[in-house]
């Protein structure tokens, strides 16, 4: 008779996202007529630039005629789109990346959870906390021992180098940070990378948010700190960027210097993988992302983050001026709010939902140290937005 994997016991009962939609379609279902702002899933609103739509639309009719028609495509991703990655993600910021090095795939999300593969279940992974999710999750499932790294209000949520008696092998980072929404400066990074580097530690550094990076000392990519090719694995996602969280596509930066303890080089290890286990994201869906670095998909795209941190900023003021202590919000599209005293974050989660109708995420649902706090994002309209700041000072806190 089969067995599962025991360590899958260990997962908390429900993925967080799907218990936070639950509890909203309970309260929608007892209360038919509240109009809910929903800001607790990182869900955008915007519709796809017309430049991807018009390379989906003409993809599309390729794959109708027999001369045009292409079926599977390299697992790593073609060409086409490698190439203009390459050119406006790093080669724009001085940082050299080989082709080989770039895999396209069918999201972020995917390769951070499969990323796990190439790693002994024997490292030690250091998580920070509040976390994302998806970086506790994977491990858990692999039976990995884990390491909190608390980010709280006293250290600016910025997660402390490991003590000496509890070294990792694996940290996991992202920056502009989810949930709390803050980001780390040039030499915060830094510190980390030079770290990494004496203790033969890997860092898998989750740079989803880029884009939406205001401040001039905050790193786009950790390759932009020097030696982290040595040391770093970058995940990026076309997800917030772009509209694509029902398309599906992203990539993951591995660098052929970055090489295990016992001297296997990671790249090969990555690339084997994909090719057993990936197919590929789709070719429409990949001259898709390719159409974003042209002239006209760029300035698209740049209105969209625009419009979102316009929403950002505009969340962030309401949620001070309704007496509440916030973070995040500049280089993040997510704001980090301190729950009233007294509050526990599902507390304050149901009297948002009850009082003004507002669907956030609670925030020890992103680890302990999340307690007390509550994630909302700024991917609605501006016209929710701006109504969600105006309901908050509903709760009259004084």
């Amino acid at each position: 008779m089969f067995k599962i994997n025991d360590n899958f016991r260990n997962l908390t009962e429900s993925y967080l996202f799907s218990q936070v939609g639950r509890l909203i379609a309970e309260y929608k279902q007892a209360h038919p007529d509240a109009d809910i702002i929903r800001m607790g899933i990182g869900d955008v609103t915007l519709p796809l630039c017309d430049a991807a739509v018009q390379a989906l639309i003409q993809a599309s009719r390729e794959q109708a005629k027999p001369e045009t028609f292409v079926g599977y495509g390299p697992e790593q991703g073609h060409s086409f789109l490698i190439d203009c990655i390459i050119e406006h993600d790093y080669l724009s910021r001085g940082i050299a990346i080989e082709r080989d090095e770039v895999f396209v795939s069918d999201g972020a999300k995917s390769d951070i959870g499969n990323i796990g593969d190439l790693l002994s279940v024997d490292n030690i992974v250091a998580i920070t906390d509040p976390v994302y999710p998806v970086y506790l999750d994977t491990n858990i499932m692999a039976g990995r021992p884990i390491i909190l790294l608390p980010c709280v209000a006293e250290n600016d949520f910025a997660p402390s180098l490991p003590s000496e008696s509890e070294t990792p092998d694996v940290i996991y980072l992202c920056y502009p940070n989810n949930p709390t929404g803050v980001s780390l400066t040039r030499s915060q990074l830094t510190e980390w990378v030079e770290y990494a580097r004496k203790n033969g530690l890997l860092i898998l550094f989750d740079s989803a948010y880029e884009a939406y990076i205001s401040h001039p000392d905050v790193p786009h990519s950790i390759y932009e700190i020097e030696g982290a090719r040595e040391c770093a694995i970058e995940f990026r996602s076309f997800s917030k960027t772009a509209g694509f969280t029902g398309l599906r596509c992203g990539y993951t930066v591995v660098p052929k210097e970055l090489v295990s303890t016992d001297g296997v080089m990671l790249n090969k290890l990555w690339r084997r993988r994909q090719c057993t286990k990936f197919n590929g994201a789709s070719y429409v869906v990949q001259r898709a992302a390719a159409a974003l670095y042209t002239p006209e998909g760029r300035r698209q795209v740049r209105e969209s983050i625009e419009y979102y941190k316009t929403n950002a900023a505009t969340l962030l003021k309401g949620v001070r001026e309704a007496g509440l202590i916030a973070y995040g919000g500049v280089d993040s599209p997510y704001v980090w709010i301190k729950a009233p005293d007294g509050m526990t974050s599902w507390d304050f989660f149901n009297t948002l939902l009850d009082r003004c109708h507002i669907a956030g995420t609670p925030g020890v649902g992103f680890g302990e140290a999340g307690e007390g706090y509550l994630r909302l994002t700024a991917f609605n309209t501006i016209e929710n937005t701006i109504e969600a700041s105006r309901r908050l000072k509903l709760l009259n806190i004084k």
